[in-house]
């Protein structure tokens, strides 16, 4: 069973958090997801698309925090109207987060469209999954230790580290086994990134 299938099984917890925090991640998730979206569909790639679906149950967690505390926090009825314009955000991000897994539907029919491979061949950045093996040389490792975008021409766009999202990563952000990471650059770039997150190269 897919990773994220399991998730969606699982009982939802309230996190205790802020309401500014929850919609910053849920701006960052359905940004994330409709990037992921439309390269898994360009690229036909289907571990892209697995990440959108886990993406959407951790939007509809989120979704679900942000729902309570504002019932939580709606003691008169100003309260509820000041929250009503929060929720509505929430709902946007929610439907930007849907309408990029409907996107990712697309593969499971198989579509095609003789216009794909030609933006493919055209396209001078690819987006791919890449995770750090244990015995990597990333571990332990800053971003700017390994230059990564200096050496490969590869932005980190996020990471996952086990069920915790790190968007838009900073240069300094220490890297561990295990990570998942999302980037974007040259297929070329991206293949000596692989390498060296699987220890088959010590240096990029």
């Amino acid at each position: 069973m897919p990773k994220w299938k399991k998730v969606e099984f699982e009982e939802i917890e309230y996190e205790p958090k802020s309401i500014k925090e929850i919609l910053i991640e849920m701006k960052n998730i359905s940004e994330l997801m409709v990037d992921l979206a439309y390269s898994a569909l360009l690229f036909n790639n289907k571990e892209l698309a697995e990440e959108v679906k886990y993406l959407e149950v951790r939007m509809d967690t989120l979704n679900y925090d942000i729902r309570l505390i504002a019932l939580l926090a709606a003691r008169t009825k100003e309260d509820a109207e000041e929250l009503t314009g929060i929720l509505q955000v929430a709902e946007a991000a929610e439907t930007i987060s849907n309408a990029a897994a409907d996107i990712t539907k697309l593969l499971s029919v198989r579509l095609t469209h003789p216009i794909l491979p030609g933006l493919i061949k055209k396209s001078d950045e690819t987006i791919k999954k890449l995770t750090i093996k244990e015995g990597s040389v990333a571990h332990n490792k800053t971003i700017k230790d390994l230059r990564i975008a200096s050496e490969t021409g590869v932005r980190v766009l996020t990471i996952r580290r086990k069920d915790r999202w790190i968007y838009a990563p900073k240069k300094d952000e220490l890297l561990k086994a295990g990570d998942i990471l999302i980037g974007i650059g040259p297929e070329e770039g991206l293949a000596r990134l692989n390498k060296l997150f699987e220890g088959k190269i010590k240096v990029l």
